[in-house]
């Protein structure tokens, strides 16, 4: 069984930081990718940020030069540093990690529960 537990979320001002943490926990033989997604109400979820096991990230226009994406691989933990926050930021925030249980098995991409961010005006 594989967990994964976002914390970190809350109500914040324009322009100001959150820093949200997704920790992995559970049989996990490998991570590759791990990311964050979040959903706006009557939007579709769509990816934020994105890194990979090596450290190469990838992220969606509207965050360039606001958020960054960082991971400690030694404690299975992903996060998501947000600055000068927008009131279009406000969205439920998932992480997801692409996570092999053992080492023969395919790599299985999990999701935690989601932790609410406002950013309010």
């Amino acid at each position: 069984q594989v967990q994964l537990v976002e914390s970190g979320g809350g109500l914040v001002q324009v322009g100001g930081s959150l820093r949200l943490s997704c920790a992995a926990s559970g049989r996990i033989f490998s991570i590759n990718a791990m990311s964050w997604y979040r959903q706006a109400p009557g939007k579709q979820r769509e990816l934020v940020q994105a890194i990979a096991s090596g450290g190469s990230t990838n992220y969606t226009d509207s965050v360039k030069g606001r958020f960054t994406i960082s991971r400690d691989n030694a404690k299975n933990t992903v996060y998501l540093q947000m600055n000068s926050l927008k009131p279009e930021d406000t969205a439920v925030y998932y992480c997801a990690a692409e996570i092999k249980q053992f080492s023969y098995s395919v790599y299985f991409k999990y999701w935690g529960q989601g932790t609410q961010v406002t950013v309010s005006s």
